[in-house]
């Protein structure tokens, strides 16, 4: 979409208040024109009339002022209180349709983009944009009334005045369009620069506990003054461009009145111009200069929200790279075989990191895949759901391949536990009701005592409504883990994938969970990757991937008996590293 259709697109849920906006726009500028003509007609007719019918009309007109700037003042507080609802509604709804694209995207769009600058399009960029939509129209809107009405008041006064103050607004406009070219490019720059702080700021404070452990607060501190001196730097960039744009604008206001001033004051020595129309003229200078002044004002609004909303275009228009074919079906009634039929992959820009991968999992059997790290196992089991598709070959869950299936039909029917658990900041039942939302009280408990942690929740205080802090800072890992086991047991998955599950563990929480696991893997397909070996004896095969390939498969006994990669590794955990 191009940035103006895409701009007035948010419009059309609020046509009703834009158009009542607009009228109230037009209200208060036919009112702010009057006064000068009521000065202006008092001035020539009025002031000749005889005391106490000079009383009585300006009665009525003051009486009648009273009640335009009454309506003036139902309009003014229409455009600002309903105006700004507006521009509000409007930043909701980019905003929620932001999101709703971002989690839309595939994981690439997430290795390649920060989280910080994100946060920085869904935040401070949108605020800008709400500003534009509320105040770009009403202030383009008035300031034109204005401009035009002034001016055809002013023509009717004077004509040669008027056109003198025309060409001074016509070097005006153009003196602003230069300086707007140039405003433009540094209010993107500093739109990205203050993306570049607020993920500094995010990397950091999600880090900081291992900053604290090495002692880096000194080092993190540099980085951020180094991003902050930059954002500030083309702040400053922005401020002196607006400095000369403002005094630019400033001294040709000044020139305006300079003219006003010098041949005002010679038409009327000339006998061409009334001493009064003078003054009706001054006040409709101030008029005429007063929305130059908002347009000149409201340059550096537009130009902060069509940054912030090219910004914001641009991730709406990125489209994801994994997404339901237009005839996919859903995957029903999911038995759970399993087959890599050649598979090749390579991530963007780098070798392949899957060479002609080709292994099947019957239903309800469990393979381990063990290899050296870097070897490809994770990118294995991330193809299966399709965190990423295959660049080759084919995956196929029972006998149909995952790309002609439903993502959400897909992924629902795969249940993941990883070695690094993340939890949302909410309580603990948020976190275990989490793998299937509608799930009952009982329902919960049950998963809790089947992931072996329902002793310890039903110990807290709290209990389940236990808040667990951000990414679950106040558990332990072997606590987080259960939980993440129990959010798989409601969700109860027909395909389990197992990745370095319980390998950051100590060896009692490793006991708790390790009996969960091999609970939860009971009748489910299962493939698990783990680098002690002492975990995957029970599996039906194990698959030993090197560089891409399979270099060895089979069950434990036999690959023991090869004595290749893997009765090595094997070696080399039980019989101790020196050997």
């Amino acid at each position: 979409m191009s940035i103006l259709a895409g701009f007035l697109h948010y419009y059309k849920p609020y046509k009703r208040l834009f158009y009542n906006d607009m009228i109230c726009a037009i209200i208060v500028s036919a009112i702010d024109l009057v006064f000068p003509q009521v000065l202006n007609y008092l001035t020539k007719n009025l002031l000749i009339q005889q005391t106490v019918e000079f009383i009585a009309i300006i009665g009525y007109i003051g009486a009648g002022m009273l009640i335009l700037y009454g309506i003036r003042y139902a309009c003014q507080y229409y455009i600002t209180t309903w105006g700004h609802v507006m521009g509000a509604r409007m930043e909701s709804d980019m905003r929620q349709d932001l999101f709703d694209h971002l989690q839309r995207l595939s994981f690439s769009y997430y290795d390649k983009n920060n989280t910080g600058e994100m946060m920085s399009k869904l935040v401070s960029d949108l605020f800008d944009i709400s500003e534009l939509a509320h105040h770009g129209p009403e202030n383009i809107f008035i300031s034109c009334l204005k401009l035009i009405g002034s001016f055809i008041l002013l023509l009717l006064v004077n004509v040669p005045m008027t056109l003198i103050l025309f060409s001074i607004a016509v070097s005006m406009t153009i003196f602003s369009y230069y300086q707007n070219k140039r405003m433009k490019v540094i209010f993107m720059e500093n739109r990205k620069r203050i993306a570049t702080v607020n993920a500094l700021v995010q990397d950091s404070l999600a880090g900081i506990r291992v900053i604290k452990s090495f002692a880096n607060e000194g080092i993190e501190r540099e980085k951020f003054r180094q991003g902050n001196l930059q954002f500030l730097g083309s702040k400053e960039s922005v401020y002196k461009i607006m400095g000369s744009f403002h005094a630019g604008n400033g001294l040709l206001e000044g020139l305006l009145y300079v003219v006003v001033l010098v041949s005002g004051g010679y038409f009327i020595a000339q006998g061409q111009l009334q001493a009064t129309d003078l003054a009706v003229y001054a006040l409709y200078i101030a008029i005429f200069i007063n929305p130059l002044d908002v347009l000149i004002n409201f340059t550096e609004q537009f130009q902060k929200g069509y940054a912030g909303f090219k910004r914001f275009a641009e991730v709406l228009q990125t489209q994801p790279e994994i997404i339901d074919k237009e005839q996919a079906i859903p995957l029903r009634q999911v038995k759970g075989h399993i087959e890599y039929r050649d598979v090749s992959f390579a991530y963007e820009g780098n070798k392949g990191v899957l060479n002609h991968v080709d292994f099947t999992v019957e239903a309800g059997k469990t393979i381990a895949l063990v290899g050296p790290s870097g070897g490809g196992k994770t990118t294995v089991c991330s193809l299966l759901p399709r965190f990423y598709d295959v660049t080759a070959g084919a995956i196929l869950v029972d006998g149909q391949d995952v790309r002609d299936v439903t993502l959400a039909s897909l992924r629902n029917a795969i249940g993941i536990v990883q070695q690094d658990v993340y939890l949302f900041a909410g309580s603990i039942w948020d976190n275990i009701a989490y793998g299937r939302p509608d799930a009952t009280q009982a329902e919960v408990v049950a998963a809790a005592q089947r992931a072996n942690i329902h002793e310890f929740i039903a110990g807290l205080e709290d209990g389940y409504d236990t808040y667990v802090g951000e990414r679950g800072v106040r558990l332990s890992g072997g606590q987080k883990q259960r939980i993440a086991i129990a959010r798989l047991f409601l969700k109860n998955p027909p395909i389990l994938i197992l990745d370095e599950a319980t390998s950051a563990l100590d060896n009692e929480s490793e006991r708790h969970i390790q009996s969960a696991l091999e609970e939860l893997a009971q009748n489910r397909t299962t493939i698990i990757i783990a680098h002690r070996l002492s975990t995957i004896r029970h599996a039906d095969e194990i698959i030993v991937i090197n560089d891409g390939q399979i270099q060895e498969r089979g069950d434990h006994k036999a690959l023991l008996a090869q004595n290749g990669l893997y009765a090595m590794y094997y070696t080399m955990q039980f019989d101790g590293m020196d050997e």
